[in-house]
């Protein structure tokens, strides 16, 4: 016969290990991604993030997403970002196994958990639906979301996405305010040398300056246009890549819009003195 105190401590077992169970559980039927198709998301999880510390700060500022469709987004800049941050983007199904394993070996070797090996499928779920933490609920939280999220989208509509709503400096988000804050022209017009500096804020944004002089900033655009623009022409990649399947987003202005207390959002950033891999996930605040 199984005691009271048996029983209380097996239900208790139940609860713990339920309960999160559950919680991540949820994840495979919610949200629903399928408007993702076609409906260009307004806000994201990391921009509300971002608007609750403005107004923590007493600031005025909020972000306003207006969309860039893939084909008028230069392809130097696709590719520059595909290189930089997920060089196998085109090939996977959300996930870099090769990567994770080097990220696990360097968690091993330096005897603590530093989460890595984001591919820009991860980076976008993260971006649109989970809050700033690291551990193990969100990392399954994370890699459930990218599955559906590769099951349900193309791979232009996924970039599309993403180079729509990430962060490119201080404030700046989408590569419309980022190609019009930096280099006072549209995504459109963007040349191979300008694509390489605006992959190279990804990893951590509110660092990084692409319009900074000498140094990491300009060594590792060096990097990525050696990688992404060898002797090929980007037409070429581009049309290797043309039997992704179209996904049409409903027309909007091409237009993006960061507005703070004093109606700029233009604030410029620090190089940091370490600077991360060429992998690293972006926002490494986030």
């Amino acid at each position: 016969m199984i005691s009271s105190k048996l029983r209380c401590g097996i239900a208790l077992a139940v609860i713990i290990t339920g309960i999160p169970a559950i919680f991540i559980g949820r994840y495979f039927f919610f949200p629903d991604l399928k408007p993702l198709r076609n409906e260009n998301p307004t806000t994201t999880s990391f921009i509300r993030y971002r608007e609750r510390q403005w107004k923590a700060e007493k600031s005025n500022r909020t972000v306003s997403l207006r969309w860039v469709p893939y084909n008028r987004i230069s392809p130097n800049l696709i590719k520059a970002v595909v290189v930089s941050e997920d060089a196998k983007f085109w090939r996977h199904h959300g996930f870099d196994f090769a990567e994770i394993k080097n990220a696990l070996q360097t968690n091993l070797n330096s005897k603590r958990i530093r989460f890595g090996a984001s591919t820009i499928s991860q980076q976008l779920v993260k971006n649109l639906y989970l809050r700033p933490s690291k551990n193990v609920f969100r990392k399954i939280t994370e890699a459930i979301l990218t599955w559906r999220l590769e099951r349900t989208l193309s791979k232009k509509r996924i970039l599309e996405i993403y180079l729509n709503v990430v962060e490119w400096g201080d404030g700046i988000f989408g590569i419309r305010q980022a190609a019009r804050h930096y280099f006072g022209k549209s995504p459109g017009e963007l040349t191979a040398e300008e694509a390489s500096l605006l992959a190279v804020v990804l990893p951590s944004p509110r660092r990084y300056n692409p319009l900074s002089k000498g140094g990491f900033i300009e060594r590792r655009a060096a990097v990525i246009r050696e990688r992404a623009f060898p002797a090929a022409s980007i037409s070429t990649y581009h049309d290797s890549v043309a039997e992704q399947p179209e996904v049409t987003a409903p027309a909007a202005a091409d237009t993006a819009a960061v507005s703070d207390s004093a109606g700029t959002g233009k604030i410029d950033s620090g190089i940091p003195a370490t600077p991360p891999s060429l992998n690293d996930s972006v926002a490494g605040e986030w």
